[in-house]
């Protein structure tokens, strides 16, 4: 975690600005760790310090701003055993919660969206617009451990969308894998970043923020070791 305090306290008053919380809905934000939960907090100190001037400044959002590593879904309130479509039919029963954790801006579009390719029928799981990034942003929904398989996945569906639903003045489409765990090395290895895709997992029970913050710190140390790795290498 950062040393500097400061640097979470200024995504907070920024997320504050941009997204108009109340004083009750910034506390549930800080209780659920959202700072944590964001993938700028697992960035290099000085390139997180960058994206969040960028938005004082700018008023320009990130994905990194935007997406988050974690999602906490109890309010699903899923069976112990449950299928993919289990979990779609819970986020559109719980819609307004469902978009709420996922942030201020987001649209919802469309489930199952359709996309054809060479004669063949795809289906999309959920399609939001966000306004703030100016971009459509694909979720499919895994409720396994991430597989290398899914981003050539997700890429067919971002190239869909871009060449037959992207408008004028938009930003290239992005896409975010829910998945009930994360491969990280796999991830990183993909390099999905340049491909404007994110992974993350959920987390489909209430945990204590005790347990929170210790699942959160050990998702952070790996984080933090894959830095450490690339910057070796790089050196």
């Amino acid at each position: 975690m950062y040393q500097d305090e400061n640097l979470k306290r200024e995504f907070y008053t920024q997320m504050c600005r941009i997204e108009k919380w109340s004083t009750r809905t910034l506390q549930n934000k800080i209780d659920s760790m959202l700072f944590e939960r964001t993938a700028i907090s697992k960035k290099h100190e000085e390139l997180a310090k960058l994206e969040l001037q960028k938005l004082n400044e700018e008023n320009t959002l990130s994905i990194d701003l935007v997406f988050k590593d974690h999602y906490v879904l109890d309010f699903l309130n899923l069976k112990d055993t449950f299928s993919e479509n289990d979990l779609e039919a819970a986020i559109l029963n719980q819609l307004e919660q469902f978009i709420l954790e996922l942030g201020a801006g987001f649209t919802f579009v469309a489930r199952q969206k359709r996309m054809t390719v060479d004669n063949t029928d795809y289906y999309l799981d959920l399609l939001f617009y966000h306004r703030k990034l100016k971009r459509l942003v694909a979720i499919d929904l895994k409720i396994g451990k991430f597989k290398p398989a899914y981003k050539g996945q997700m890429e067919l569906y971002l190239r869909w969308l871009e060449k037959y639903e992207k408008e004028e003045g938009e930003q290239l489409p992005a896409g975010l894998i829910l998945c009930a765990e994360g491969n990280h090395e796999q991830i990183e290895l993909l390099q999905l970043d340049k491909a404007n895709i994110k992974v993350a997992e959920y987390i489909s029970k209430h945990l204590p923020k005790e347990l929170l913050a210790e699942k959160l710190h050990k998702f952070t140390e790996i984080a933090k070791k894959t830095l450490e790795n690339k910057s070796n290498m790089e050196q």
